[in-house]
């Protein structure tokens, strides 16, 4: 599942503390920003040490929707809520499930067993790098210089990790950025598809346990197919905790994230991106021993440039509650 954008909140009815003239100066809230960004870079070598030993991707996704299943549908069953039975409901959760969980986590967990944690935590950064030109065919954003700028900026970064054959511990390696690239290229795909048909009247937390119970049913045939099943009991041993570990903690800072959306706007909130992917890279070096060449530490200040330039201006990304285009039927 992705991490979420403003694009998911916006969409939601949320009405952000800052539409009403709040300032952010609280640093509470500045400090659960760095405690998400954190958090979420942990995601990217627990999944890598997930795949370690071999468990196919579908039996990894399988069991990740699973756990993600249950938190968030104790999360919303606790807050009074339960799913949302509509066809414009059911027709977001299969459009999330697959563009936004199943065809992402499936190019996560073949690229992140062969490439390194912390080069995943890069590239995870190229989302809205890759979803500027999408809304702008779509029509939702508006040319802007600055922005294609940013745009170029990224792709930079990309050929700085992949061109140089040192940049890389194995030349081999390059091969599978392209599989790698392919999860944010569908979440940019999801987060086009949230920002012009909206989240059909639920909230974050309501659309994303939908999406994931939607996921783990569709999810489920192809690991029997595919003869992957595997129960994670039989032997519990590093990988199975740190899926588990990965699962709950992605389903509880996603929870966290809306309420700081909700309360702060999502502008201030999605600055987490940036402290995911430097967290990302030093829990790869902590947890995994990864090290990086100097053409990834050029690469890095070039994707995050990349990524501040291509971002709307707070007065193009406040949320607003309504203005959805029909959702499709």
């Amino acid at each position: 599942m992705s991490q979420p954008t403003a694009r998911h909140v916006q969409k939601s009815g949320f009405v952000p503390a800052t539409q009403r003239g709040f300032v952010v100066t609280d640093y509470k809230n500045i400090g659960l920003l760095v405690v998400l960004g954190i958090g979420w870079g942990s995601t990217q070598p627990l999944g890598k040490i997930a795949a370690s030993t071999g468990t196919g991707p579908f039996a990894l996704m399988f069991w990740q929707l699973v756990i993600c299943t249950v938190f968030l549908g104790a999360i919303t069953l606790v807050r009074g809520k339960g799913l949302v039975w509509t066809r414009r409901a059911w027709t977001f959760y299969g459009v999330v499930a697959l563009l936004g969980t199943l065809i992402p986590n499936f190019t996560f967990y073949t690229s992140v067993a062969r490439l390194p944690a912390g080069i995943m935590s890069i590239l995870i950064a190229t989302v809205p790098l890759l979803a500027f030109p999408m809304t702008l065919i779509l029509g939702i954003d508006r040319f802007e210089p600055r922005r294609f700028l940013g745009l170029m900026l990224g792709i930079a970064g990309v050929a700085i990790i992949a061109l140089p054959r040192s940049s890389l511990p194995d030349p081999a390696m390059v091969a599978f950025l392209p599989v790698a690239l392919l999860g944010p290229l569908f979440y940019a795909v999801e987060g086009t598809f949230v920002s012009r048909f909206g989240m059909a009247g639920m909230d974050p937390v309501q659309a994303m346990f939908g999406a994931s119970l939607v996921g783990m049913v569709l999810c489920l045939p192809a690991v029997l197919v595919t003869g992957q099943w595997v129960d994670p009991l039989a032997q519990f041993g590093r990988a199975e905790q740190a899926l588990i570990l990965s699962s709950v903690l992605h389903a509880m800072l996603y929870s966290t994230y809306v309420g700081l959306a909700a309360r702060v706007g999502a502008v201030f909130a999605t600055q987490t991106s940036y402290i995911v992917t430097a967290a990302g890279l030093c829990w790869s070096m902590l947890l995994l021993g990864e090290r990086f060449s100097p053409w990834i530490w050029a690469a890095l200040p070039v994707m995050l440039v990349g990524l501040t330039l291509v971002r709307p201006r707070p007065a193009t990304a406040t949320l607003a509650v309504g203005g959805e285009t029909p959702f499709p039927e």
